[in-house]
């Protein structure tokens, strides 16, 4: 009966899914008591809860950090975590990131499957359920409203609601997560402000509001060119010979007699799965540091970088090059800019689950110790998660996937940071299924339909299980 119930939702669940997609929620700094994170992070949990109303359900707006839908009636409460906010939406797409294209039995758009699609899908699993059992455990679908940068708005649901006693998060992969690598966030800086009078100078860097949980696609750097000390056609040659002899993908434009402009280009992906993806920032750092030291002008940041990063995913000259049974650490070079004469190089690390920071900041301080003018800066951390395969959460998820789809797949560990770590009892549950590509943060984001509709009824399955389990 739910399998049929969701079949015929499911015009409304694509229709609800491109309207979702159509509201360009992204974060933007607000004063704006109303709307903390925006206004059009606003709009999507207005048009959450609106639709949640119109379906049946209780909704409640917690002072625009959080929103949540809920049905059923028990002690115990049955959280399903997603987030309405998505990340910028970068250049080069096929289709239009915030109109919701219907093309080959896919929807395209920002947040299609990062994580609007996974939230669409579980809203109309919970109404399929509601409308076939009566429930002994409430069920809530919570809206998140800045995943994608600080967690404000799931810390303050926290301060202010009930957590739920046991819950998943549809952020991420079937057949279940069972652990999540830790997050460093780190910048790399130096004074370069006694540097501005040599005959080479950076002007500007501009990496195109590249989060730095994303491979960067881009990045453009303006350099000044003193031409009484250096000649301009020289100068330009050399960079064509060292581009060449690297085989980066750098373009050359010369904007005038003094200045030139340099533009690297890669391939976006979640910085995650750095390895999916091209960085635009590691290759024109080397590029730099090649030149300038050419010219006998030290920089101690790009000399670091081409020494101890360059292009590597996993750390293995900085000596963190760990793996264990979460994965590989990873690490993607995802900001590099210059601001009040500070030159900054950010980097966002994947760690497994049985490292630690300490080890990891050690090994950057040692190897920074030779680099006086270098100031190493964690901005954030979030610790890993981690639940044995055989937690009864997991098995039950597990096995829900399983029968549904005729596998027989065990829980897996992934780089990504869900709100799985903001709960006790929590995971991540879908909505990628095995085999198909990780199209989160990536240009032309898709959930296919059938897709949708299947983890729709996987979703409606596990509320079941979870309804009974003790």
């Amino acid at each position: 009966m739910i399998d049929k119930l969701i079949e015929r939702y499911q015009n409304d669940m694509i229709q609800k899914t491109q309207e979702l997609i159509q509201i360009p929620s992204v974060f933007s700094p607000s004063n704006n008591p109303l709307h903390p994170f925006g206004k059009p992070i606003h709009d999507a949990l207005t048009y959450m809860l609106n639709l949640g109303q119109h379906l049946g359900f209780q909704t409640k707006n917690l002072d625009g950090y959080c929103g949540y839908i809920e049905f059923g009636h028990g002690d115990e409460l049955i959280g399903i975590i997603g987030h309405l906010d998505v990340v910028p939406e970068g250049d080069g797409w096929t289709y239009p990131p915030f109109r919701g294209t219907i093309s080959n039995n896919k929807i395209y758009g920002r947040g299609a499957i990062d994580d609007k699609g996974p939230v669409i899908s579980c809203l109309y699993a919970m109404k399929a359920v509601k409308e076939t059992y009566q429930t002994h455990k409430r069920v809530r679908l919570i809206l998140g409203l800045n995943e994608e940068n600080d967690w404000q708005g799931i810390k303050y649901y926290k301060k202010h609601e009930e957590s739920p006693t046991i819950s998943f998060s549809p952020d991420a992969d079937f057949p279940c997560i069972h652990s999540e690598k830790a997050i460093l966030t780190a910048y790399l800086k130096m004074d370069y402000g006694s540097l501005l009078q040599e005959p080479i100078i950076i002007k500007e860097i501009h990496t195109h509001q590249n989060p730095i949980n994303v491979v960067p696609k881009i990045c453009s750097i303006i350099l000044k060119i003193n031409p009484y000390q250096i000649t301009m056609y020289n100068f330009l040659q050399k960079l064509k010979n060292l581009i060449q002899e690297n085989k980066f993908e750098i373009d050359i434009y010369k904007i005038d007699d003094k200045e030139i402009k340099l533009t690297s280009y890669g391939v976006s992906s979640h910085s995650a799965h750095p390895d999916l993806g091209i960085n635009a920032i590691s290759p024109l750092i080397i590029i730099l540091s090649k030149v300038f030291n050419f010219y006998q002008i030290k920089i101690e940041l790009l000399d670091f970088f081409t020494t101890f990063i360059h292009t590597q995913y996993y750390g293995e000259h900085l000596g963190i090059s760990y793996e264990d049974e979460s994965g590989k650490l990873t690490l993607n070079v995802g900001d590099f800019h210059l601001k009040n004469n500070i030159l900054q190089i950010g980097l966002n690390l994947r760690i497994p689950v049985t490292q630690n920071r300490i080890d990891i900041e050690r090994h950057f301080m040692h190897h920074l110790s030779s680099y006086p003018r270098i100031d190493f800066n964690a901005l954030s951390y979030q610790p890993s998660l981690y639940i044995p395969k055989n937690n009864k959460l997991v098995q039950t998820l597990c096995q829900v996937y399983n029968k549904e789809t005729n596998s027989n797949l065990e829980p897996i560990a992934i780089g990504g940071a869900t709100y799985a770590r903001a709960f006790e009892n929590c995971v991540s549950f879908g909505c990628n299924f095995p085999g198909d590509l990780d199209m989160c943060h990536q240009t032309d984001e898709f959930i296919a339909i059938d897709k949708l509709l299947l983890s729709c009824k996987i979703y409606a399955k596990a509320i079941l299980a979870l309804d009974t389990l003790s």
